[in-house]
Formats: C-alpha cells, structure tokens, sequence
C-alpha cells in the first residue's frame, strides 16, 4: 500500500500513473489531515478494516488545498481506482463535476450530496448527526454540576449546526434549565484544524460556567479535549471514539460510523450500489461511546436515560429537529 501525501510531489505523481490493479478502491481525506483523531482518521480506519477483512490494498491521498479535490478525483479515475471514496461535504461539487467525465467509475461522498438523477455513478453517505448528538446532549447534561454546557464547531456550516442543534436539544430534554453556549472556529476549512483556537474557546466557555464541552470540530477538537482535561472539566469526542485521548476526563464520544461506510464502499467495489444512503441510529450510523476510559463517568441512570431516548428516537416517538432541514433550531440560537 502506497500512502500519498500530496498530489503534485513526485512520489504521489509517479505512484497514480503507475496503474492500480482492477477494482482497486481510492480514498481521498479531507483537510484536516488524516490522522485528526476524528472524521478523516475514522475513514483511515474504515479503509483499513477493509483491507485486513478482504485482504485488498487501496490508494489514499491527503490534500494540501482546494485546488487539488478535482485533480485528485481525475487522477484516480484514470489510473483506474474504483470505487474512488472521498470525505466531506467540500467533495461535492468536484465529484459533479467529473462523475460524467468517467461513467464507469463509482464516486463515493461521505458527508456530501450529489444528485442521483444526474449522476447515476455517485453514492452519496449521509448521517443523521442530530440523533446521536441529542444522545450526548442528554448525557452532558446530566453530568453537568454547573448547569452550563458547551459546544465548539469547526467550520460554520449547516452540517455542524446540525450537530449542534441535536446537542442542545438533547441537554434541555434532560432540564429546560441547562444553559447551551455555541461557538464556531471560523468560517473556512482551516477551522478544521486549528486546536489553539479550540483551546481559546474551550477556555472562554469554561469562563462562561461550563463544565461539559462538546467538540465537533476535527482536528481542532483536540485542542478542546485537551484543554478540557487539563482545566478539570468533562469534554465530549466526535466522529471517531475519543475516549482514550484523556481517560476519565472524555465524558463519551458521538459516534460517526465513517469507518464501517468506508469499509462497505470499497468491499462493494464495482458492484457498489449508487444513490443516496442516510444512517442514523435505526441504522447504527450514530450513536455514542462506551468503553473503560469512560465507564466510571456514566452512571446505570445515566445510560437507561440515553438508551430509552434512542429506542423512542428510532420508534419516531422522540423527534429530533434536523437544523439542515430548515436552518433552524427550537433549542439554539447560532
């Protein structure tokens, strides 16, 4: 296996051009870097399982900037990678522009949407994010002594208002009282990873009174995380299980199963079926963490609580407000 680091340096040049044996799958990160600890690393990890169960090899790539997402998508194409798995909604636009250029190639988007009618070679993965963030909401409400909980995002985009939205509407399901500050990194990709403004912000909420504070917000999240820990206060991971960075200091993590999408797509290879897939918790696609670095955090209460919201979540008794589907949230104001 072939790890890449940039498109335009030699080695990554040298080893597209070199050809891939038929049906080998592709997968292209997002910025942020593929070991964030989070989203991109949960996609590494995806492909890996891939390539331990099956015993195939892949190609990746992480991109440096903007310019390169369609260079990268052409790249693979033609060297025959398929399916060609991409993360974040930023591969969207991109994955339309060059989906009919290469009709035989299967294009995956994770966390991005490509119309299926017009392009019927895309498969576009999508998560019901709000769900699994309402279950984290309850639980750091409940943890929470101060009445005050915190959210940091990445990039200010709908998709992290959405998880935010959930989180809020999962802490005042727990008290009307609780008190939910939200603040966003910045408003370009490079909010992605920029865990000293994590830091900064996790400092300000601590300040404000909160005791408990969720970061979705990939590589930056680690500074919140860490922050947290060191400031004594509870801190909730994303996407990938983040317990383990700080052992009795991570409260949970919202589950995002990128790893077993990943995984799917590039075992289905060629034979991938296309069009658009939602995975929420009716599908295991979210939920949250539980191992021994948080074990002593959550009590019985605690986890029947969650528990019984996911059953009703599932059952449509609990309906949890999507923030994308209208840009707005009944329990936060952005």
């Amino acid at each position: 296996m072939t790890l890449m680091k940039s498109i335009l340096g030699t080695a990554a040049t040298l080893a597209l051009t070199a050809g891939a044996a038929l049906a080998d799958p592709a997968l292209i990160y997002d910025l942020g870097g593929k070991f964030d600890k989070s989203f991109n690393e949960a996609a590494f990890n995806g492909a890996e399982m891939y390539a331990k169960e099956t015993g195939g090899s892949y190609k990746d790539i992480e991109l440096q900037s903007e310019a390169q997402r369609e260079q990268a998508l052409r790249r693979f194409a033609e060297a025959g990678f398929n399916p060609v798995v991409t993360t974040g909604f930023s591969m969207s636009s991109p994955i339309a522009s060059v989906a009919a250029d290469y009709p035989d190639t299967k294009f995956v988007t994770i966390d991005g949407f490509v119309d299926p009618e017009e392009h019927p070679n895309v498969l576009s993965i999508l998560f019901s994010e709000h769900e699994g963030s309402y279950l984290v909401g309850m639980l750091a409400a409940m943890a929470s002594e101060s009445g005050t909980v915190g959210f940091v995002g990445g990039m200010d985009i709908p998709l992290i208002r959405k998880f935010a939205c959930g989180y809020a509407q999962g802490a005042k399901a727990v008290s009307d009282d609780i008190n939910v500050i939200s603040n966003m990194t910045g408003t370009t990709p490079a909010a992605w990873n920029d865990p000293v403004k994590g830091s900064e912000l996790t400092k300000a909420q601590i300040s404000q009174g909160a005791d408990v504070i969720f970061a979705a917000a990939g590589g930056t999240g680690i500074g919140v995380l860490q922050t947290a820990a060191d400031e004594g206060i509870l801190s909730v991971g994303v996407d990938s299980n983040q317990n383990y960075l700080h052992p009795g200091k991570v409260l949970t993590s919202m589950l995002k199963r990128v790893d077993v999408a990943v995984a799917e797509a590039m075992t289905e290879g060629t034979e991938l079926k296309t069009g658009v897939k939602v995975l929420g918790l009716a599908e295991n696609g979210v939920g949250y963490a539980l191992d021994e670095n948080n074990a002593e955090l959550l009590s019985d209460e605690m986890k029947a609580a969650v528990d019984e919201a996911r059953e009703k979540i599932v059952a449509g008794e609990i309906e949890v407000h999507d923030y994308s589907a209208d840009d707005s949230c009944p329990a936060l104001n952005f």
